[in-house]
């Protein structure tokens, strides 16, 4: 399943939202390419992605959830992917 918290990360003057998989980085991948993110915006698990295109990742299916959820949803899947490992 395709998880989206809300846009309030604050960077590069946008707010951003997280896009992660709790199910594969293939889904992950595959949903960001229709959502027309870039690959560059993949970060070691989750892509980032601007305010602009949050509506556009709800409309395509994604599940908005607190961040919260998302980053155990995440854990648990067995997707997430500290900081200090390689991307």
């Amino acid at each position: 399943m395709i998880l989206v918290d809300r846009p309030v990360w604050p960077a590069h003057g946008r707010l951003w939202a997280h896009l992660v998989s709790d199910v594969s980085y293939e889904e992950l991948h595959v949903f960001a390419e229709m959502l027309g993110a870039p690959r560059r915006a993949f970060d070691r698990d989750h892509y980032d992605i601007p305010e602009a295109r949050f509506s556009s990742a709800l409309w395509l299916g994604a599940t908005l959830l607190p961040s919260r959820d998302l980053a155990a949803r995440l854990r648990s899947s067995g997707l997430r992917r500290p900081k200090h490992l390689n991307r």
